[in-house]
């Protein structure tokens, strides 16, 4: 299990070419796990602040703002953005993200390798069936719809993107046998119990769960709500065959 918060962010300038300050933090990197994870991270904008226009040639995208106000330009479109919103960006989209608000905008990010780049970095021939139209980049109101479907924007193995909330004393246990899971807390307090560890969940903690990893959450009083994102991983299921 991969543990890690939003304290010490670093401070960046000059983001994708934009002038000015961007707050953040890498979470969790591909190291360690099995899946086409290429980096977890927490970002946050200033007011007045842009991360700058660019575009992804090589990996799949998502972001997801946790405060804040602003516009998400998604190829020449422009998006209002608030708490609750996820972008879904996929390779050959451009994207760029503007503070528009009177407070701090933050989000979190989700950057995966497309199966191409996946198969040369690791050498994994395993075929990935294609999707039977082509997926565009897409906005979505996670904080209403509450689950998403990956494979309408991504051509890679990422199968589930939601809101977990637990109730106060509520529970859920997460596996790895074939699939890796990413968490962020949103809000409220709980726990987190691995193997070998037990770790306080408050908002910005976020946790990784490699290939055969397990996790119990439980939710203190109040509950819990958490970004949840599951990946399968192909080559893992067919060992079992």
């Amino acid at each position: 299990m991969i543990v890690a918060d939003i304290s010490q962010a670093s401070h960046v300038h000059g983001v994708h070419g934009a002038e000015g300050l961007t707050y953040w933090k890498c979470l969790a990197r591909r190291t360690g796990t099995a899946g086409s994870w290429e980096a977890v991270e927490w970002a946050c904008l200033p007011p007045g602040a842009v991360s700058g226009a660019h575009r992804h040639t090589r990996t799949e995208e998502i972001y997801f703002v946790l405060s804040g106000r602003g516009e998400f330009l998604l190829d020449d479109t422009a998006h209002p953005v608030r708490p609750g919103t996820l972008a879904l960006t996929r390779a050959g989209s451009t994207h760029a993200l503007r503070n528009a608000g009177d407070g701090e905008l933050a989000w979190l990010v989700v950057e995966m390798s497309t199966p191409a780049t996946h198969a040369v970095l690791t050498r994994d021939t395993t075929p990935f069936p294609p999707g039977g139209h082509m997926p565009r980049s897409r906005v979505y109101q996670l904080d209403e719809v509450l689950r998403v479907d990956p494979s309408e924007a991504f051509d890679g193995p990422l199968s589930t993107i939601r809101i977990l909330t637990l109730d106060e004393g509520g529970s859920r246990t997460l596996a790895s046998r074939h699939s890796e899971h990413v968490l962020f807390t949103i809000d409220g307090e709980g726990v987190a119990d691995g193997p070998g560890a037990r770790v306080e969940l408050t908002p910005g903690t976020a946790l990784t769960l490699p290939l055969g990893g397990e996790v119990r959450i439980e939710a203190a009083e109040g509950g819990l709500q958490l970004f949840h994102a599951e990946m399968d991983v192909p080559h893992a299921r067919g060992k079992d065959r």
